[in-house]
């Protein structure tokens, strides 16, 4: 129990700080497009690469640093093509309403989310290293902790997703939606500059 509980707090302490999954999760919520397949890509993906560290996948990440080199740069690409594409919504002046929406397709926006998950190398440092790490000093019970961590993302990204969708009723102004671009724009923007200058 204290490493399920421990899991737990470690995966919400991560995962609660806004980043590039989570701004899409609350958008994609608030849009109201979507949403029970982003939510469960994001736990089920999480899911794995925190399984995927307590089995020893972070140690051998940490082993291989040009692998991160080469994941730094797809997705520093990938964050500031995201950041340009929000910055470029919040100056519309159209489609920025629930109503005026406009409705992206499945396809498009499970690659988005496996873009924004698995070519974020913060995604791998969180998880497979940082979540990996901690799980490994539980030798008995690193499982348990595990389970834990993963409970976290699923608990997560279910309340901010349908959280966000059973909220967007009350969002439906112009100026909201563009500050909100605007806010995600910012974030991705910050996270490529941090991923360019971080030291693996």
């Amino acid at each position: 129990m204290i490493a399920f509980t421990s899991g737990i707090a470690s995966g919400l302490a991560l995962i609660i700080a806004i980043g590039a999954q989570n701004a899409f999760v609350i958008r994609q919520g608030l849009q109201r497009q979507h949403v029970l397949i982003v939510v469960l890509l994001c736990a089920i993906s999480d899911a794995l690469l925190i399984a995927a560290g307590t089995a020893g996948l972070g140690k051998a990440i940490e082993s291989a640093p040009q692998a991160l080199e080469v994941v730094r740069w797809f997705g520093v690409t990938y964050l500031a093509f995201f950041g340009v594409k929000s910055l470029r919504s919040a100056f519309k002046h159209n489609s920025l309403t629930l109503e005026q929406g406009a409705i992206v397709s499945r396809k498009k926006t499970i690659l988005t989310v496996l873009g924004l998950t698995f070519l974020n190398p913060h995604v791998y440092l969180d998880t497979v290293i940082f979540l990996g790490s901690i799980a490994n000093q539980f030798p008995t019970d690193k499982w348990f902790f595990t389970f834990g961590a993963m409970t976290a993302s699923f608990l997560w990204f279910f309340f901010i997703g349908f959280g966000s969708k059973m909220a967007a009723r009350f969002m439906v102004k112009v100026i909201f939606w563009k500050v909100l671009d605007l806010i995600v724009a910012a974030i991705m923007f910050t996270l490529a500059t941090y991923l360019i200058f971080y030291s693996f």
